[in-house]
């Protein structure tokens, strides 16, 4: 009988790219929202409405889990995630 190994540990470099991914998809998500016909720079500088995504799906789900750990991320539902307002 093999003695019971904790899973391998996530790569920290790892969880930190699949961070800053998720940051810039949704940063490009929320731009190309903004962009759309029909929203105009000139009426009040309403912001995106959009708060999640999908994370990127180069990383494993066990990333994103670790970054909901951290505090870093939290779940919207759906699969979909949204970043951590800091104070």
């Amino acid at each position: 009988m093999e003695p019971n190994n904790p899973p391998n540990p996530l790569d920290p470099k790892q969880v930190k790219t699949a961070f800053k991914a998720f940051k810039k998809r949704l940063k490009l998500t929320q731009l190309d929202e903004d962009s759309k016909l029909g929203r105009s720079p000139m009426t009040g500088g309403s912001h995106s409405s959009i708060v999640a995504i999908q994370p990127p799906s180069e990383f494993s789900h066990e990333i994103w889990q670790e970054l909901v750990k951290q505090g870093k991320l939290k779940p919207a539902g759906r699969g979909m995630y949204e970043l951590v307002k800091e104070l």
